[in-house]
């Protein structure tokens, strides 16, 4: 499963994740992870047991790079049940659409097979967003 949470900069996208992320860690059979671009800002909102992961150490440009990752992380760990991940345009330079659908759908595809639930927070008004991310939200 995939879900977006979607707003302008400022909507409370982040606290929102959060509470998602800490609801998840109470109930998971497995490791919840928690990725950003800068993980110190949620350092103390997150649950303790939640695996958080700064990217700007490992200079991410596109989707490809950030899929690429996120297997990294997966192979690494068997036992993941959920991923949330704050700000994806942070992550992968910028608010650029290119890419973004075939992005969710190999996404999907991660989620599907190993049974993992993704959720992103993408900065994006909801009346300027794509069918297909409305579709996820």
């Amino acid at each position: 499963m995939i879900k977006l949470l979607i707003g302008k900069k400022g909507s409370g996208k982040t606290k929102t994740l959060i509470a998602q992320v800490n609801a998840a860690a109470e109930v998971a059979k497995g490791n919840v992870i928690f990725i950003s671009n800068n993980t110190s800002s949620a350092m103390y909102d997150v649950a303790r047991s939640v695996r958080m992961i700064d990217t700007t150490d490992f200079d991410i440009i596109n989707y490809t790079e950030f899929e690429g990752f996120i297997c990294g992380i997966i192979s690494g760990n068997y036992d993941i049940t959920d991923v949330f991940v704050d700000g994806l345009f942070k992550i992968v330079d910028g608010d650029n659409l290119d890419g973004l659908e075939k992005f969710l759908a190999r996404l999907n595809k991660i989620s599907e097979k190993f049974n993992i639930s993704f959720v992103l927070s993408l900065s994006i008004d909801i009346d300027s967003a794509p069918d297909y991310v409305k579709a996820l939200a």
